[in-house]
């Protein structure tokens, strides 16, 4: 048979538009539309009630911080009515001046108890610590827009991902062109390679022997690939002079496909294609394709459509009129009756052996080599059609299989393994056939733990056939979901979710929104839909997957800032409520007075706890595995150290107070005895004046000490388990910072004299500022030494849950 000649379009003057909805954009062309839904009876209206059905829950962190400010508030009401019971002995203390005043100071006391016990500063200081997170996270390119979210992320344990755009780069481009070159004369099936990753109309074309070809468009099946790429398109190639690179508008596989009409070049010209190269970066963006646009007029378009996974352009030109389709290959090839050779541009019919040929290339381009395939077609139509049918696409002419590469993104690989290591499963979701993507996820490299991908990929179909006890451990061995709807995304978060997974889960389209909404977490991309974005907690301005592993670590690090700072406070108020609790029971002095506690409290204690914020992630940060969302925020292990350096601050407080009384060269070098019996000294003869238990030194000793060991522990809350050795103090230097202006604060109150008369305090000697180095040293040491059995008892735990994955398998097989 001849070969078949180029046809041109028509420009299409009417047409009728059904099914569109509010929010659908047209970018081109002239309609009339008919309304056959309103309201929640729309695609539109439907997802809104979905989304409406949708309730917003606690994030983890507000729920075990509201647990633990309930408990807390009744274990200082309790401490605090000890307080004022165990002191109910001195009230009839002379210095008090009766019964009633002396209860009334203890009542002061108890309640300046409480105030200093309370850690007020929580709430500011958490949402510092998310904002901070959110802006450390909004320069990584993820920009979050619900602030609480931000610490979900830090308890995620699936991770459902996008795979193209998020995975890989979403930058299509040609790399493989498969096409028959001639019947009963040598090889039947050529194959050709095409150099070039980018939108860049910049690469060249290799025959199957690595020969570069010349001109590509000599050869008849390149030529027409290049036409019926050019023609079967809705896309647009431009360059941005302002970026210096090229972008697309429209879907990246028809940009890809101008792409290679560019590579191809143009038939009929010695120069080409160095002539090409003449040509601006404007000018040559799409010069070929506006080339093949101008030879034909396009008539009639059907478009694609989900049942049918292929398009169709009619046009014409010189006075004959063609249809070039474009679609999935099992639809093209189905369709397909004849091929086209391109040793001589020949048309012969399609033999059972060439389909099976072609067939046998398309699963080896989809599975092995991981490309998306498009086949490409053409068919002659009588003169004076205008319109196009469902009918027409049959009895095509074979020309072509062209196969795309997505590359996957670089980071990619090293992001999977810290999931893996953070023990975080990613499950991969997409709406590619199964070979494929099973081929591009052991190209990424983060499931080469996984010798097959039997029972651990699935399409929507099979996992919705499945009984209900075999889906839930398909959920549990799940890493890929492929040709799936954005109905599925849903129903996927849903089942993961009824098995106490917090879930993260991207998505773009407006389809996507509900799924989104209910996950845990919803991750929006940049290059998404409004609609997206809003049902979203999170966007990803650049689409990338490591960003979204880089939230989560930043996630984390936000609760361990959370709770560094709730140690801090919760320590030292522990050491100043033991201060005054064992005063009292050993019956000497108060040690510090109420005002005295309110300005270590809201003052000095203040600064640093905020700065704790500023926190630099742990290094193993991403090494642990993800918490317990049932896990309370103070473990009982946790709360053990809390009491132990809370008991520690408050007994050098008290050691302070006791040593300028009993050994101080300053002091009064008092027995101890007479020390616990002060409060009768007016009723007895004594060898000094009752006047010295009013001395401001003691107190002061005190409160210098219970400040300086508070900005010490402060060092010790860098980290939960890290050494200082590990992480010095100057990789906070805010922190280093208010300590300084604290400690600047603490100097002025007792060296000036009007702060020095309202906080009764008074200046000390260099021996007493030594003795309070000696006593807050300390808190250093024995911080570290718990340090020290936290970082073993979490590496003992850390192997005993590592192996409990490796027992499901076994499990199921005895199941089975």
């Amino acid at each position: 048979m001849p070969s078949l000649v180029l046809g041109y379009v028509p420009k299409v003057e009417d047409m009728i538009v059904q099914n569109i909805q509010l929010g659908t954009v047209v970018v081109a062309g002239r309609a009339r539309a008919v309304v056959v839904g309103v309201g929640s009876n729309t695609a539109m209206g439907s997802i809104r009630d979905s989304m409406l059905q949708t309730e917003d829950e606690a994030t983890p962190l507000k729920k075990k911080l509201d647990e633990f400010g309930t408990f807390l508030a009744k274990v200082i009401a309790g401490i605090c009515v000890l307080v004022w019971i165990v002191n109910i002995g001195h009230f009839r203390d002379p210095a008090h001046g009766g019964f009633l005043r002396g209860a009334i100071h203890y009542f002061k006391i108890a309640v300046a108890l409480a105030v200093a016990a309370i850690p007020e500063g929580l709430p500011a200081v958490v949402t510092t610590c998310l904002a901070l997170g959110t802006k450390r996270m909004a320069r990584l390119n993820a920009i979050v827009r619900s602030l609480p979210s931000v610490e979900t992320l830090g308890c995620t344990t699936v991770i459902c991902s996008d795979k193209t755009g998020t995975l890989t780069t979403n930058m299509m481009s040609v790399s493989k062109v498969c096409v028959v070159h001639s019947v009963g004369h040598g090889s039947v099936i050529s194959e050709y390679s095409v150099s070039g990753t980018t939108y860049a109309p910049e690469g060249v074309i290799f025959d199957g022997t690595g020969m570069l070809l010349e001109f590509p468009s000599e050869l008849p099946c390149l030529l027409h690939i290049a036409i019926c790429s050019a023609l079967c398109n809705e896309s647009v190639l431009q360059y941005n002079p302002d970026k210096g690179n090229y972008e697309k508008i429209g879907e990246s596989t028809e940009v890809a496909l101008r792409v290679l009409a560019e590579k191809v070049g143009l038939p009929g010209y010695d120069s080409m294609p160095s002539a090409l190269n003449m040509l601006s970066s404007h000018e040559r963006a799409s010069y070929c394709n506006h080339y093949w646009e101008s030879q034909f007029k396009k008539i009639s378009v059907l478009d694609f459509s989900r049942d049918r996974k292929m398009m169709s352009v009619l046009c014409s030109r010189k006075q004959k009129q063609i249809m070039f389709s474009k679609g999935a290959p099992e639809s093209i090839i189905s369709r397909c009756t004849n091929i086209l050779c391109n040793s001589d541009g020949s048309t012969v019919p399609l033999t059972a052996d060439i389909r099976a040929e072609l067939e046998s290339r398309f699963h080896s381009f989809a599975g092995k080599e991981t490309l998306r395939c498009l086949a490409l077609a053409l068919k002659s139509m009588p003169m004076g059609q205008h319109t196009l049918s469902f009918d027409d696409e049959k009895d095509l002419t074979f020309i072509g299989l062209v196969g795309m590469q997505d590359p996957p993104r670089e980071e990619v690989r090293n992001a999977m393994l810290s999931c893996m290591t953070a023990g975080i499963r990613v499950i991969v979701v997409t709406g590619d056939n199964k070979s494929t993507a099973e081929s591009l996820c052991h190209k990424i490299g983060a499931f080469d733990h996984l010798v097959d991908f039997s029972g651990h990929s699935f399409t929507a179909t099979e996992f919705e056939e499945l009984p209900a006890l075999q889906r839930t451990l398909a959920l549990q061995r799940m890493a890929l979901f492929t040709r799936v709807e954005p109905s599925h995304k849903r129903m996927l978060v849903e089942a993961l979710q009824h098995q106490n997974e917090v879930v993260a889960m991207t998505g773009d389209g407006v389809n996507d929104a509900p799924a989104l909404k209910k996950a845990d977490i919803g991750i929006a991309m940049g290059s998404g839909t409004a609609v997206a974005k809003s049902a979203a907690d999170m966007v990803l301005a650049d689409d990338n997957f490591a960003t979204i592993v880089a939230a989560v670590a930043e996630g984390r690090a936000i609760y361990n800032n959370t709770k560094q700072f709730i140690r801090y406070m919760i320590s030292s108020n522990i050491g100043e409520v033991v201060c005054i609790f064992v005063a009292a029971v050993l019956g000497i002095p108060d040690t510090l007075a109420p005002v005295q506690l309110l300005w270590v409290n809201l003052v000095t204690d203040g600064l640093p706890a905020t700065a704790i914020g500023f926190n630099k992630q742990d290094s193993d940060v991403m090494k642990a595995k993800p918490r317990k969302v049932n896990e309370a925020v103070v473990t009982g292990w946790l709360f053990f150290r809390y009491l132990v350096i809370g008991a520690y601050v408050g007994l050098a407080t008290i050691a302070g107070f006791i040593w300028w009384f009993v050994y101080a060269d300053s002091g009064p070098r008092l027995p101890y005895r007479e020390l616990m019996n002060f409060d009768t000294c007016a009723t007895r003869e004594t060898t000094f004046p009752c006047s010295i238990f009013n001395d401001r030194h003691p107190s002061t000793v005190s409160m210098t000490v219970l400040v300086v060991v508070e900005m010490f522990n402060a060092l010790n809350n860098l980290s939960e388990n890290q050494s200082l050795l590990v992480i010095p103090p100057w990789s906070n230097l805010w922190l280093v910072a208010s300590i300084i202006l604290t400690m600047i604060f603490h100097v002025l109150i007792l060296y000036v004299r009007p702060l020095s008369v309202l906080f009764s305090v008074t200046p000390l000697s260099w021996a007493e500022w030594r003795l309070v180095l000696y006593l807050s040293f300390p808190v250093i040491i024995i911080d570290e030494v718990l340090k020290f059995f936290s970082r073993n008892t979490n590496g003992i735990r850390f192997k005993f849950r590592f192996r409990r994955p490796d027992m499901l398998p076994k499990r199921e097989s005895r199941d089975k």
